[in-house]
């Protein structure tokens, strides 16, 4: 009997444990399933229109929401971009999947390439992206034709709250960069700059202001170096 009595009470307990665990589980899904309802119900156009606009994001809201859902898709893409080789024309296949839209024949990337969201991206054509390039989109990046992106470089376009008590809130700011840009190795582009066409950025540079066209900036934060010499905006060698 004592046997008898000490396996039913196992039993019983194990029976509660099991209802509770289902309980929590569905309890627990039920949240994730209202918060997923949260971020769908916002369309990608307004989430981009809010974006564009470039007002403060606040944290938890249905922006702030459907911008980590749509992170979650851009992980997907690049994890296939990144985790086995792929032909040209797959390769940006997979990454027209990334930007929402077509990209242009002429465009050659080099994986790994990393990004939270791609939907804000706008490319020309001829630009050439190099391996382990970090491009935060939220805010808008727009690269035209011609534009050369060395390794490592970093296209950042939110900014936090300045307020310690609102610093998960962010400000979304575009990246505009211009004809014939050359990006060097571990460049740091911060939100709100411009880029001017034929401009260079110097390897390891942090551009925190707009750079004019035919300029060649460098050093941490970036300065004007000098402007590129008539011979060499001219010369096509």
């Amino acid at each position: 009997m004592c046997n008898y009595n000490t396996q039913s009470i196992s039993f019983k307990y194990s029976y509660i444990l099991f209802i509770g665990i289902c309980y929590l589980y569905e309890h627990n899904a039920t949240i994730i399933a209202e918060q997923e309802k949260q971020v769908v119900d916002m369309e990608l156009k307004d989430f981009l229109e809010c974006l564009n606009s470039g007002k403060l994001i606040k944290g938890e809201s249905d922006t702030h929401l459907f911008m980590h859902n749509l992170s979650q898709e851009a992980l997907k893409i690049t994890a296939k971009i990144n985790n086995r080789y792929h032909k040209p024309k797959k390769l940006r296949k997979l990454f027209s999947n990334l930007l929402g839209k077509p990209v242009d024949e002429s465009i050659t990337l080099f994986p790994p390439f990393y990004t939270d969201c791609g939907k804000n991206i706008t490319i020309g054509k001829n630009v050439f992206i190099n391996m382990g390039c970090k491009f935060q989109d939220q805010g808008g990046i727009f690269i035209k034709s011609g534009t050369l992106i060395g390794h490592n470089v970093v296209l950042a376009t939110l900014n936090h709250s300045m307020s310690p008590k609102a610093r998960s809130a962010m400000i979304p700011k575009p990246i505009h960069i211009g004809e014939n840009v050359w990006i060097g190795s571990n460049a740091t582009i911060l939100p709100g700059v411009t880029i001017g066409n034929g401009a260079i950025v110097a390897a390891g540079a942090v551009v925190t202001k707009d750079v004019p066209e035919n300029t060649i900036v460098g050093g941490v934060p970036a300065k004007m170096i000098r402007h590129l010499s008539e011979d060499e905006k001219e010369n096509t060698v």
